[in-house]
């Protein structure tokens, strides 16, 4: 039997985390009273968050949120909760991801701090070259990974080169009954017997790409498999059902410590052609992967929410099931032994049973084992939040406390929007605590100050005058003042002294008469209820309010 994955590999020590060199030491910066809620107030779907140190900013990148004329949305947050959206999004559509037509999905995106450098991972569905990726011109699902760089967070990314990943990921032991279904490609064959007599070996659509960086330095590149052309066949329910699967590649690492990003990722040479037969002729590229989560190898009931859609949909959907989305970290289990993490989603987004599951293995490669626990994020009529899935994992500021940032929906009928929720590990097990109330700020976003532009505004009585304020996180980064999660009051004193309005960040003060006076901004946060609440700053166990006061001379 031919390979259908790379066999006999070294153990190779993988560290998931997003790159390790970034990691701060856990400690507890002077803690703030101010509260976040999920608000579900930022569209997004699919989001990866990264935390750039160097501007104290959590970034998000998201499938959904780009203004037209540009892929993937872009948004920005000091607090993980109130996010602020920049315009554009992370590529210019027709002039980078040009290899691709729709389908764009799931983006991803690293910094080196020895070079400065962010890269973006991301997947598309190709309209040109299908048949010489795929086989089949008429391949209908025929997605690959592209890789863009830029010097910012914010982007605009652009393509390394104008085309997808060197990988050619194939799988030899697969009987490719596409090739003997009807032209609709919904209904398999009825038996295992009938499926086994298509013919052999299928090239593989692959989406949803997530970089492992490991502590001795290897990278690792986890995808999923697309549905489409992965007809399993399930004993326990007799037929077969179409699925994804989450496999995974080793990458070189030329391409991250190149200073200039101008070096394409490749996978690592022991899987270029690890599945080419003898017979095939010169030039043929068949690339080996090792697969990571499956149904078949650890079932779980959980996950078969669309294996029978074909007979509810009168034949319009497939049977299928999802294993997609995932995120890889290292911690370690009760022992103190290194223990890897994988997070997943499964089922589709739309469905009841949507939700996210985890897995463990003692090496990066596997073997891979399923929680019994799962599924643990899922919809929760009871706190308004449906269709909870696909997200990334992100430390508080201090590293004192872990995040994940997924999306979700306030009803079945609304769109997909960013959430965060509460990631917890002990000795290996995972807990992820979603929410829709008030909740503490992430540890290390505090002190959060607020800072006028001028201390001193000088005017004559009935002139106004206008300062602009900006409020900060302990790491530095602004919070969005046009964001109704975040705002200020003002107020003068003495009272009657001057009318203040504030717009934004920005305060306007019309005195009434001469003389000296004072006012005082406050920072103010949105609780879940509606209403407003004055922050304030905690330390040494002694309140201190956010605020700054400005001082006004009138004459």
């Amino acid at each position: 039997m031919r390979k259908s994955l790379l066999r006999g590999a070294v153990v190779l020590a993988l560290v998931l985390a997003p790159v390790p060199a970034e990691a701060a030491p856990p400690h507890r910066a002077p803690a703030t009273d101010a509260t976040w809620f999920n608000d579900a107030g930022s569209p997004g779907a699919d989001p990866h968050v990264l935390f750039d140190r160097a501007s104290g900013y959590y970034y998000a990148y998201s499938t959904e949120g780009a203004d037209p004329g540009h892929h993937f949305g872009v948004y920005r947050s000091p607090d993980l909760a109130t996010w602020e959206h920049l315009p554009g999004g992370a590529l210019r559509e027709g002039q980078d991801g040009n290899w691709a037509h729709d389908w764009f999905w799931a983006p991803e995106v690293y910094h080196n701090p020895a070079t400065g450098l962010y890269f973006l991972f991301y997947s598309g569905r190709m309209n040109t070259r299908v048949a010489e990726n795929f086989r089949y011109a008429d391949f209908e699902e025929p997605s690959k990974v592209g890789v863009a760089v830029a010097d910012s967070p914010a982007g605009p990314f652009r393509d390394i080169v104008e085309a997808p990943l060197d990988y050619f990921p194939y799988d030899p032991d697969y009987h490719d009954v596409n090739l003997i279904m009807d032209a609709e490609q919904k209904k398999p064959p009825a038996t295992q017997e009938e499926g086994r007599t298509a013919p052999l070996g299928t090239y593989i659509p692959f989406i949803d790409p997530d970089v492992f960086f490991d502590a001795d330095g290897r990278i690792y590149l986890y995808f999923s498999r697309n549905a489409y052309r992965n007809w399993v066949w399930d004993d326990a329910l007799g037929k077969y059902v179409e699925e994804s699967n989450i496999y995974a590649v080793e990458l070189t690492g030329d391409w991250w410590s190149d200073p200039t990003g101008r070096t394409v990722p490749s996978i690592a040479p022991a899987y270029r052609n690890a599945n080419l037969a003898p017979e095939d002729p010169p030039g043929t590229r068949k690339d080996g992967y090792v697969p990571i989560l499956n149904h078949g190898a650890d079932p779980q009931e959980w996950e078969n929410a669309h294996v029978d859609d074909y007979a509810r949909s009168g034949g319009a959907k497939k049977d299928r099931r999802w294993a997609e989305g995932s995120t890889t970290i290292r911690t370690t289990d009760a022992q103190g032994r290194p223990l890897y993490l994988l997070t997943y989603s499964a089922n589709n987004y739309e469905n009841e049973f949507y939700g996210v599951g985890y897995a463990t293995a003692s090496s990066p490669l596997g073997p891979w084992r399923k929680s019994p626990d799962n599924p643990v994020l899922a919809q929760d009529p009871a706190k308004g939040l449906y269709s909870t899935g696909h997200g990334s994992i992100a430390a508080s500021p201090d590293g004192a406390e872990q995040y994940y940032v997924h999306h979700g929906r306030p009803s079945t009928t609304a769109g997909r929007a960013l959430y965060t929720s509460r990631f917890l590990l002990d000795d290996g097990n995972l807990a992820i605590e979603s929410s829709t109330t008030d909740e503490p700020m992430p540890s290390g976003v505090g002190p959060i100050t607020p800072v006028a532009d001028q201390r001193v505004l000088r005017t004559a009585a009935g002139r106004p005058v206008t300062t602009t304020v900006r409020v900060h996180s302990a790491p530095g980064a602004a919070f969005d003042l046009t964001n109704p999660l975040n705002r200020v009051r003002a107020e003068v004193r003495p009272a009657g002294a001057a009318t203040v309005t504030v717009s934004g960040g920005e305060v306007t003060v019309t005195p009434h008469r001469r003389g000296v006076s004072r006012v005082t901004i406050t920072y103010q946060r949105q609780r879940a209820d509606g209403s407003y609440t004055d922050v304030a700053n905690t330390r040494h166990h002694h309140e201190t309010p956010a605020a700054v006061t400005v001082g006004l001379v009138v004459r």
